[in-house]
């Protein structure tokens, strides 16, 4: 039978648009086994998942676990954890790192705040590598654990210090996928070499189209209509771009695109559904996944004075 990625290749799926909402990700080292819902089903204490996803809901937080790629199944959990928090907006990103004997101290960060950018200066700034984080959740999606461990287990061998397996980051039918920091671009169908381009690419400044599936801080339309600049300017820098998306009618946006330098385009993005059906994970029924389709890119001249959203 074929696997949910293996469809999505055979029917040229597109990648672009389908990268998981967040403006800033909270991410919590966590040894062992996850089961499909990770936050209340690993070795993290259920009723602290529980409320680490009620406390980020609506905030703009993502929480994930994370954890050193290697063997997992009887790993019981470390007497401190590491833990990632990453703000993703363009101008305005960061990432800060601590280590908690206690994760339920987490609950005590503002999560609003956290999600707006402001870190209160929660743990210390990490200035090393672009950290990688690789899918490999395979309670999840088996296509996360047969294409993403390996993955991360290649880029740890080759000498990337900041690779950590992650929970869950949509789109398991684009195994495998890895969400890169700090600039939060997400990536699908990466082989060791693409990946290790797109790591290279990130800690030069700068993002690999061919292989993105969106900026995470940007809604699904924004995504879409960032890409397809990106792809009729050739423009690469990570941080060159930034938007301003509107509803334009029912399953319609209007966006905004401004490039550093005072360029400007109006993107037009319309919901369509992929067709023919396919399940979006291995062992669903089929379905037919909205995809953002852009309908029109029309440069637009800046006012004068005028070089941002």
């Amino acid at each position: 039978m074929s696997t949910c990625t293996t469809l999505s290749r055979e029917l040229t799926e597109p990648l672009g648009a389908t990268a998981a909402t967040a403006t800033t990700w909270l991410l919590l080292e966590q040894a062992g086994p996850w089961g499909a819902k990770a936050l209340t089903e690993s070795h993290l204490d259920r009723e602290l998942g529980r409320a680490l996803d009620l406390a980020a809901a609506g905030t703009g937080v993502r929480v994930a676990l994370i954890r050193r790629p290697g063997r997992h199944a009887d790993l019981r959990p470390e007497a401190e954890h590491e833990v990632i928090v990453a703000h993703t907006r363009p101008d305005a990103s960061w990432v800060r790192r601590l280590r908690v004997a206690a994760p339920a101290t987490l609950l005590d960060l503002d999560f609003a705040a956290l999600g707006a950018g402001r870190h209160d200066g929660v743990g210390t700034e990490h200035r090393g590598d672009p950290i990688a984080l690789v899918c490999t959740n395979g309670r999840r999606d088996r296509c996360c654990a047969v294409l993403g461990r390996p993955l991360a287990a290649e880029l740890a061998a080759a000498g990337h210090t900041e690779v950590w397996e992650v929970t869950h980051l949509g789109g398991h039918r684009f195994s495998p996928t890895m969400l890169v920091l700090p600039y939060g671009y997400a990536y699908g169908r990466l082989s060791g070499a693409t990946a290790k381009e797109v790591l290279t690419a990130t800690a030069n400044g700068h993002t690999v189209p061919e292989w993105s599936r969106g900026r995470s801080c940007w809604e699904r339309p924004g995504q879409a209509a960032e890409q397809a600049v990106r792809e009729l300017t050739g423009e690469s820098g990570a941080e060159e771009l930034t938007l301003l998306q509107r509803a334009d009618g029912e399953g319609r946006w209007a966006v905004e695109v401004a490039h550093r330098d005072g360029r400007r385009w109006r993107v037009s993005v319309v919901a369509g559904v992929s067709e023919p059906p396919r399940p979006e994970s291995c062992g669903k029924a089929p379905g037919t996944p909205v995809r953002m389709e852009v309908s029109s890119v029309e440069a637009v001249r800046a006012a004068p004075g005028r070089t941002g959203l």
